[in-house]
């Protein structure tokens, strides 16, 4: 797969005078039912989330409020998608290093899973998944 799968996607935005609502449907709107669901919130300035693959696992990933960057590999190719809008996901299929960085202040992420935790899951060493993306 690698980066060419990696894409946005535009979610439904209902505006309102009220306040908007935006709705995600697994198997839907998504490619994949929800198994998990968890934010990250009060990351301190400087701070780096992820740093780890999947083996099996896709995420959607979107910035709730506030912004951050999502830096991505594949073993051969990189690309950095930033996020900033509470209606759009960045969709990260399986064997894609992520890293996320440069918070905003007050920032908040959600991160939809296709998959249960894990811990066999992962690739937490950067060498270990390169190693395992060039043997295939």
């Amino acid at each position: 797969m690698g980066l060419e799968a990696v894409r946005i996607i535009d979610l439904p935005k209902i505006s309102d005078p009220r306040g908007n609502l935006t709705f995600v449907e697994g198997g839907r709107h998504i490619p994949f039912d929800i198994k998990r669901v968890y934010y990250l919130y009060d990351v301190p300035g400087g701070e780096t989330r992820g740093g780890h693959a999947h083996r099996n696992l896709q995420q959607l990933i979107i910035a709730m409020s506030g912004s951050f960057e999502v830096l991505l590999d594949d073993g051969y190719k990189r690309k950095t998608i930033s996020l900033n809008r509470s209606y759009r996901g960045l969709l990260i299929p399986t064997m894609v290093w992520r890293e996320l960085v440069d918070f905003s202040s007050g920032s908040v992420c959600m991160v939809l899973a296709s998959e249960y935790y894990d811990e066999a899951d992962y690739y937490r060493e950067y060498e270990d998944f390169y190693k395992a993306v060039r043997e295939k």
